[in-house]
């Protein structure tokens, strides 16, 4: 599966909005940048375009940023996604359907599955899932309000931190965060023709 380096900046920030879900204080976009080394004039226009569809919502002032609007638990990856990359696209196929052979017909049937699939299967990742798997409880709730990264103890362990690098689980050692957030709620699928 590719991801853009948009997708991925958006996801994180929704994170980091979902770990302070219910904060009085918006998430600061120098702090979301800081923590993830993000762009933050790429933030900026994630932001924005996730305030269009009503997933965010901004305070201006020096004291402004901004806050997740639904639930952590109503929000899922499937739907990020879409908002950054458009709806899903179902594979091309290669050939004019009249006149591909029996095995391209099946491969472009298993590929329009496995894409439907994979849709659904980012549709069941709520936000809620993932802060439970990338940040300890201690952190949930106040992981930008921490300031700067100097002072923010988990920056020196997180090497990059966010959802596609590195995060640091409830034991304390480095996971790959998406493999853990993951790899769990994966499950395996026969083929149609097994079944």
């Amino acid at each position: 599966m590719k991801v853009s380096a948009k997708t991925e900046y958006a996801c994180i920030a929704v994170m980091e909005l979902a770990v302070n879900y219910g904060s009085p204080e918006p998430v600061r976009i120098r702090n979301i940048a800081e923590r993830h080394f993000v762009p933050p004039r790429f933030l900026v226009q994630i932001l924005l375009q996730l305030k269009g569809a009503g997933i965010v919502s901004s305070t201006r002032g020096a004291s402004g940023g901004y806050n997740l609007i639904p639930r952590p638990e109503d929000v899922t990856l499937g739907q990020v996604m879409g908002i950054i990359d458009g709806p899903m696209q179902v594979p091309k196929r290669a050939f004019d359907p009249s006149t591909e052979s029996e095995a391209s017909r099946i491969l472009n049937d298993v590929w329009e599955i496995a894409e439907y699939k994979r849709q659904d299967y980012l549709n069941n990742i709520t936000f809620a899932d993932l802060v439970k798997k990338c940040y300890p409880p201690s952190e949930q709730g106040n992981s930008s309000k921490q300031g700067d990264t100097q002072e923010n103890p988990h920056n020196a362990n997180r090497h990059g931190a966010g959802i596609g690098v590195a995060g640091l689980g409830e034991t304390g050692a480095h996971v790959d965060t998406v493999t853990s957030a993951i790899s769990p709620m994966m499950i395996h699928t026969p083929p149609a023709h097994q079944q």
